[in-house]
């Protein structure tokens, strides 16, 4: 046998059993202080459906029932022996004596009902209430866009979804004394204020049901209990989630603002980097350029060295072979017989060039005084190491004694001249023959000192 149609619409798209009941545990911190406000009192749910409401409040200690013209969810009821009737919900309430209820409730009903009907339910439940007692109506949020403009409609006995300021309203309206909006079924995690929002949050977050629960007037100490839940807000509204996305997103948009700041700094002091870099770059492309031009330069001019010092070498060269070819002309004229007849004529030809020379500088005189008081000074010498000769000569000078005082005095001129040591190193006015042959004379005298030094 086919399950009715709204009965098998509701398993599938209201939820599980169990789950509906969960939820509706969302309404305790209501029906807790009018449980002992009312211990036992009296509870009709109008449009109970599958039960699961009139389940809970059992269990709570409350004497409920319920009304449904689908009998369907009637047997739905009746399986889990709760006291439910087929009446309509109106024709229920009218029945119902004056402050005889503690608790009414309608749970997706009012969005099936004309809103007239819908006003005339809140008077009457306003007028079964006792005071203190409770009007609860849940319907689906309009706040949800979702909700609103798709799965609303799902339902096809839906007439019109009921914005939570209406029925509100329709409420305070009515006389009740206070009312609260309570949004319910919202995701648990939308409830951290940092939790990350989207646009998609922003149409389907919003609590996709909500309830008014209303309560009628009474004593102070009747009320009271009642001031945390009624003080209390309940889910997510469209506002709230609405603002939070747009705080998001301007902090979202505040951050790229600095990240683009960020990123634009960076930019910038690359931007300077890069232009410092092709700075240097091109200073040292300039200099690269100059030292370039400089080392072909040096280059050029290492060339025209080299090309010089060829050529110089070429020279050397040549004029090695000249002199080389000189010095053998040399060496074969001084070999030659003509060379050895005409030396004394050479000799002779040098000694006239520089008498020659002499008279010209009027150097003859002298010289001649000079050589000539020279040998006197080496014949006198001579004289006076050999003691014969110097007696001899000393007799015959007895008889002329003006030239005796001349000899004497040059003789003593002599002796008087300190004595200069030869050198062979130029120091002396030295014939370089004759100071090749003071070296051989020293090196000879220095052979002799150490042979005899060992």
């Amino acid at each position: 046998m086919n399950q009715p149609f709204y009965r098998a619409f509701e398993d599938r798209y209201r939820g599980a059993r169990d789950t509906i009941k969960d939820r509706l545990r969302a309404y305790a911190p209501f029906t807790a202080p009018l449980h002992a406000l009312l211990p036992g009192g009296a509870a009709l749910d109008l449009g109970c459906g599958r039960g699961e409401w009139l389940e809970l409040l059992a269990e709570q200690g409350f004497a409920a029932r319920g009304v449904d013209l689908d009998e369907g969810m009637l047997a739905a009821c009746r399986e889990r022996g709760l006291q439910v009737q087929n009446q309509d919900a109106l024709a229920a309430l009218r029945a119902c004596a004056d402050n005889s209820l503690a608790l009414v409730s309608s749970f997706h009903l009012v969005e099936h009902l004309p809103f007239e009907l819908v006003r005339e339910l809140v008077a009457e439940a306003l007028r079964a209430l006792q005071p203190g007692g409770l009007l609860v109506m849940e319907t689906p949020n309009p706040e949800n866009l979702t909700v609103g403009a798709t799965s609303f409609y799902m339902d096809p006995t839906h007439l019109h979804p009921l914005p939570p300021n209406l029925l509100h309203f329709a409420a305070e309206h009515a006389g009740f004394t206070r009312s609260k909006v309570v949004r319910l079924q919202e995701e648990a995690r939308l409830h951290d204020p940092a939790a990350p929002l989207g646009l998609i949050t922003v149409l389907e977050g919003v609590s996709p049901d909500y309830a008014v629960v209303a309560q009628k007037g009474g004593a102070a100490a009747v009320l009271a209990p009642f001031d945390a839940a009624f003080g209390a807000e309940y889910g997510i509204a469209l506002g709230a989630l609405a603002q939070r996305y747009e705080d998001q997103l301007a902090a979202q948009h505040g951050q790229v603002h600095r990240l683009l700041q960020s990123l634009q700094q960076q930019s910038d002091a690359a931007g300077d980097a890069l232009g410092q870099l092709r700075a240097a770059i091109a200073a040292q492309e300039h200099q690269a350029g100059v030292q370039a031009q400089r080392s072909a330069e040096l280059e050029h001019r290492a060339g025209q060295m080299e090309h010089r010092a060829g050529l110089l070498e070429q020279r050397i060269i040549q004029a090695e072979a000249r002199a080389a070819e000189m010095g053998q002309r040399v060496i074969d004229m001084l070999d030659s017989t003509s060379w050895r007849i005409t030396a004394p004529l050479r000799r002779v030809g040098g000694i006239a060039r520089r008498l020659n020379a002499a008279r010209r500088e009027g150097r003859l005189l002298r010289a001649v005084k000079n050589r000539g008081k020279a040998l006197l000074q080496r014949s006198g010498g001579f004289l006076l190491r050999h003691k014969r000769l110097k007696k001899i000569v000393r007799g015959m000078l007895r008889f002329t004694p003006g030239l005796q005082a001349r000899l004497y005095k040059i003789m003593l001129d002599q002796n008087a001249a300190p004595a200069q040591p030869l050198q062979a190193d130029g120091g002396s006015a030295l014939s370089p023959r004759a100071a090749r042959v003071l070296r051989e004379l020293q090196a000879l005298q220095a052979r002799k000192s150490d042979a005899h030094r060992h």
